[in-house]
């Protein structure tokens, strides 16, 4: 496989950083639907201490695992929205993973956190694909020009994956369209 650059601390951090913006807003879904459950907020918290400068361990992965075990058990108790929220979160923390080879599902990892965001914010709404739109709008003016720096280095995000990979898909041809508008021009690259 090819690698498509070294990833820096500082631009994992960055990417995370984004991606942890991106989720927590939809943790008051999961937390309303599911209020027993803080694996969510966990994944979500140490995603967060990895932003601030601690190190990539083994706990981030477990906490991202275990949020994707909150996403299962919500998506099997009916709770569409929640689950989705909960996937952002597993999304956010594997923002710390981000691994430099030069593959499209790469891009999950730096704007997945948003796209299952939006869906859960869409599935909230009544599956209003406007309330998504709007929130991939505000994922957009987050991303700095370190993560649209990173994501500019990767192919572009993967076909398939349902509304969630439409939201994805959108949000990177618009972070894309602004580096090459000269908006996102990354700094030091």
């Amino acid at each position: 496989m090819t690698l498509a650059t070294e990833l820096s601390m500082a631009e994992l951090r960055a990417v995370t950083g984004f991606a942890v913006a991106c989720a927590e807003p939809a943790l008051a879904i999961f937390e309303r639907d599911c209020p027993d459950d803080p694996r969510p907020r966990a994944a979500i918290e140490v995603a967060q201490a990895f932003v601030d400068g601690a190190k990539r361990t083994k706990v981030v992965r477990d906490n991202a695992w275990a949020a994707q075990r909150a996403y299962q058990q919500a998506r099997d108790a009916g709770q569409a929205a929640a689950g989705e929220a909960a996937r952002a979160a597993l999304a956010a923390a594997s923002g710390a993973f981000l691994h430099p080879l030069a593959k499209a599902t790469q891009v999950l990892h730096i704007l997945g956190a948003a796209g299952h965001a939006a869906r859960a914010f869409e599935l909230d709404a009544g599956d209003d694909n406007e309330v998504g739109a709007a929130y991939i709008a505000k994922a957009r003016d987050l991303a700095g020009s370190n993560v649209i720096g990173v994501l500019a280095r990767y192919p572009a995000a993967p076909a398939g994956r349902g509304r969630v990979g439409e939201l994805v898909r959108g949000l990177d041809m618009s972070l894309r369209g602004q580096l090459r508008s000269g908006e996102g021009t990354p700094s030091g690259h």
